[in-house]
C-alpha cells in the first residue's frame, strides 16, 4: 500500500509508486493524501486531504486486503501523519517505509513544521525504514538509528560524479554507490526508490538486499529513460517498465 501524494504528471507520488509497484510484481493499493498541481515544471500548488478522509482509506484497505509493506511519502499536515500513526498501530502493520518528503525538487514546501515535528515524535518510530536525503536530514535534524529504525541517507545531491547511499541498519553501516547519471529524467526517483524497498521487503527480502535490489531498479529506471522526452522542464518522468 502507498500513502502520498497525487502527481497529475503521473513521474512521482501515487502514481510512480503504483508503477513501480506494478513493474516489480506487487499489487498496488494507494491512500492519497494530498491533491497537487504539477507537471515537469515543478509544483505550483497543492492541497492535503481531510485527514478522517485519508484514516477512512486507509482503514478500508487494511480491514480488507492483507498488506505485506507500506509506502509513506507526502502527508503535508501533522494531522495527517496522525492519521497514519492511528491507522498502523490500529492495524499492527509490519514493513512501513517512509519517504521523508519535506520538499519538492523545484522547493515547494510538501511538510508543515508541526507535521515534522509529530512525524519525529510518533511516525518515524513505527517505520521500518526511513529514506532522507542530505537536506532533509539537516532539515529533521536526524541521527541515524535514533528511532530505532533503519535510515537511508541518499547521496543523489552531493557534489561528485559518484553518488553513495549510506544504510544505518542494525548498528551497522552500508554504501551502495554507483556512478551519477546525468540526466532530466529524475523526477520521482525517491518516490520510486522507496516504493521499490517496500515492495522486495513485501516478498520478504531481507533489508540491504531490499536496498540494494531497488537501487538497481532506480538506476535502470534512469538509463532506460533516456529518450523519454516527456514535457517541457527539466524534471522530467522516468521509465519504469
Amino acid at each position: 500500500m502507498t500513502i502520498a501524494g497525487s502527481d497529475p504528471s503521473g513521474g512521482a507520488g501515487i502514481q510512480a509508486d503504483i508503477k513501480t509497484i506494478t513493474a516489480l510484481h506487487g499489487y498496488a493499493t494507494a491512500a492519497i493524501s494530498a491533491i497537487t498541481v504539477q507537471n515537469t515544471c515543478g509544483v505550483i500548488q497543492s492541497k492535503s486531504i481531510d485527514a478522517a478522509l485519508l484514516y477512512q482509506q486507509i482503514v478500508s484497505i487494511l480491514s480488507d486486503i492483507k498488506i505485506d509493506a507500506v509506502k509513506i511519502g507526502m502527508l503535508s499536515t501533522a494531522s495527517n501523519v496522525l492519521a497514519v500513526c492511528k491507522a498502523l498501530k490500529q492495524f499492527n502493520v509490519k514493513n512501513v517505509v517512509c519517504d521523508t518528503v519535506t520538499h519538492s525538487t523545484s522547493g515547494h514546501k510538501l511538510l508543515s513544521n508541526k507535521a515534522i515535528e509529530v512525524a519525529k515524535q510518533q511516525l518515524f518510530p513505527l517505520c521500518s525504514l526511513i529514506t532522507p536525503n542530505l537536506q532533509e536530514v539537516k532539515i529533521l535534524n536526524i541521527t541515524p538509528e535514533q528511532y530505532k529504525t533503519a535510515v537511508l541517507v541518499k547521496g543523489g545531491h552531493a557534489e561528485g560524479n559518484i553518488m553513495t547511499d549510506t544504510l544505518y541498519y542494525m548498528q551497522r553501516q552500508y554504501k551502495f554507490s554507483a556512478e551519477k547519471i546525468v540526466s532530466s529524467n529524475l523526477h520521482g526517483t525517491g518516490c520510486t526508490l522507496s516504493a521499490a524497498i517496500a515492495t522486495h521487503l513485501a516478498f520478504g527480502l531481507p533489508m540491504v538486499e531490499a536496498v540494494k535490489l531497488s537501487k538497481e531498479y532506480v538506476n535502470n529506471c534512469i538509463k532506460k529513460s533516456v529518450n523519454l522526452q516527456i514535457g517541457n522542464g527539466n524534471n522530467k518522468p522516468m521509465l519504469h517498465f
